[in-house]
């Protein structure tokens, strides 16, 4: 049975719950609602709530350990030889994966490995047919035990929004402790690197080439980590589409909000959203076969060596991509900014230029603010555009017109491929990482102390 077939069995044991909950308390009632604490939908939601969930806690706690479980009991089976070696270990318990997946037809392994697949997939079997057992018993009784504490006193509606409430603050903690987890897993990753390299070498080197050589005597065996030459070329292609994204989004948003029609404000703003819609890699083929061929040759024609791969094709097309952020959040704060505002400096006599010079402007940049934060984090976290306008050489250049990278594609780079996740070069990744959430931090934070500053003298 698969697992989408067992969770529609489980709801429709909940609607069944449901029902059965709900026309016991209109029973209960003797056609009077007003003799029950709570509306018969009340208990309905409280008999489906005690079906559903311990079932599907069940089936969260029953995937978390049953690969352990199975696996750990392959392993028991398992000759000496086979145990005692960590990479044959996880060689053959690949193999068997696939055996019991009835992939294995092409294998040539041992014959131990053949019927612990074998094995495998019997105890798969056997487990999967103990978690319908398990779970659907677990659901029908829950649906027994809460159908017969179901009473004219009883507060369903208090232990619905109880469980509800319980609910959300599970969500949220999931929340949190997944932020958490990703912060933690890239800090000890990062304290793990920089225990094999220097932070300052990190921090401030400036040749960056993490290839390390294949034999010992090549010249830079260990490689060159100096970050430099990511942080300089990340800033240059960020500044570079800031130029574009920033004005060209902000009086956008001026001209849709305060002078543009409703009809052309109907078909300009959906338009103008179509590009937050497009995906990044079309942007990516965009700026290497149009825009960055289009610059080296009237780079050409002026006396420019213009690279075929530059920070400032990639820069003017992430740029065109950042448009839509700043547009919309900007048209949406400044549209919120209180009518009273704006028929108060009329009322003084003021043009509408200077209402959205002195005004409106003023009383939105918080928001704005925001706005042009948001659009600096997700051009400091774009991928596709820069490898494929920009290139993947590491030069320490503020040269628009040369080839950079940034601090995204070499993670990328980094752990692509089959890599060996203790040395230096796939550990600098993670370092890296740790850098991104910081700056990415340090954005948000000095965006809230300005929506702090300035957000009472608007209230």
């Amino acid at each position: 049975m698969s697992l989408t077939f067992l969770l529609l069995a489980v709801a429709a044991l909940c609607a069944l719950s449901f029902y059965f909950g709900r026309q016991r308390a209109v029973a209960l009632s003797g056609g009077r609602y007003s003799n029950l604490h709570s509306l018969p939908a009340h208990y309905g939601t409280y008999t489906a709530m005690w079906c559903g969930i311990p079932a599907l806690l069940l089936l969260l706690v029953w995937y978390m350990f049953q690969g352990s479980i199975i696996e750990a009991m392959i392993v028991s089976d398992l000759p000496a030889e086979i145990t005692g070696d960590s990479g044959r270990l996880s060689l053959a318990l690949n193999s068997i994966s696939l055996i019991a997946a009835g992939n294995g037809e092409h294998l040539s392994v041992d014959p131990e490995v053949v019927e612990a697949g074998q094995r495998l997939a019997n105890l798969q079997t056997i487990a999967n047919a103990a978690l319908v057992v398990v779970m659907l018993s677990t659901a029908m009784i829950g649906l027994a035990l809460s159908y017969r504490k179901i009473a004219k006193e009883m507060r369903a509606r208090n232990n619905v929004e109880r469980i509800a409430r319980y609910a959300m603050i599970a969500c949220s903690g999931i929340a949190i402790l997944s932020t958490v987890g990703i912060v933690f897993s890239l800090l000890f990753e990062a304290l793990h690197f920089f225990s094999k390299i220097n932070p300052i070498e990190f921090l401030f080197g400036l040749e960056w080439s993490p290839q390390t050589a294949i034999r010992a005597d090549q010249v830079a065996s260990e490689g060159a980590f100096g970050a430099i030459p990511l942080f300089v070329g990340t800033l240059l292609i960020t500044l570079i589409a800031m130029f574009v994204a920033v004005p060209v989004g902000l009086f956008s948003a001026i001209y849709m909000g305060e002078y543009a029609s409703s009809k052309f404000r109907a078909f300009a703003k959906p338009a103008l959203e179509i590009l937050a819609g497009v995906p990044t890699v079309v942007y990516g083929f965009f700026a290497a076969l149009t825009v960055a061929p289009f610059l080296r040759d009237n780079g050409a024609v002026l006396g420019l060596d213009v690279s075929s791969e530059s920070a400032l094709a990639a820069g003017l097309v992430m740029g065109v991509m950042i448009i839509p952020f700043v547009s919309s959040l900007s048209d949406d704060v400044m549209s919120q900014v209180p009518k009273s505002l704006r028929d108060g400096s009329y009322g003084l006599g003021a043009t509408k230029s200077e209402t959205i010079r002195h005004v409106i402007l003023p009383a939105a940049l918080p928001g704005v603010v925001g706005a042009v934060l948001l659009a600096v984090s997700r051009a400091i976290g774009e991928t596709m555009i820069v490898v494929m306008a920009a290139g993947l050489a590491a030069n320490m250049t503020v040269n628009p017109l040369q080839a950079v990278t940034t601090v995204t594609v070499q993670i990328v780079t980094l752990l692509v491929g089959d890599q060996e996740f203790d040395s230096a070069k796939t550990l600098s990744a993670f370092a890296l990482g740790l850098v991104l959430f910081l700056v990415t931090l340090g954005l948000n934070v000095f965006a809230l102390k300005v929506v702090q500053k300035y957000r009472e003298k608007y209230d």
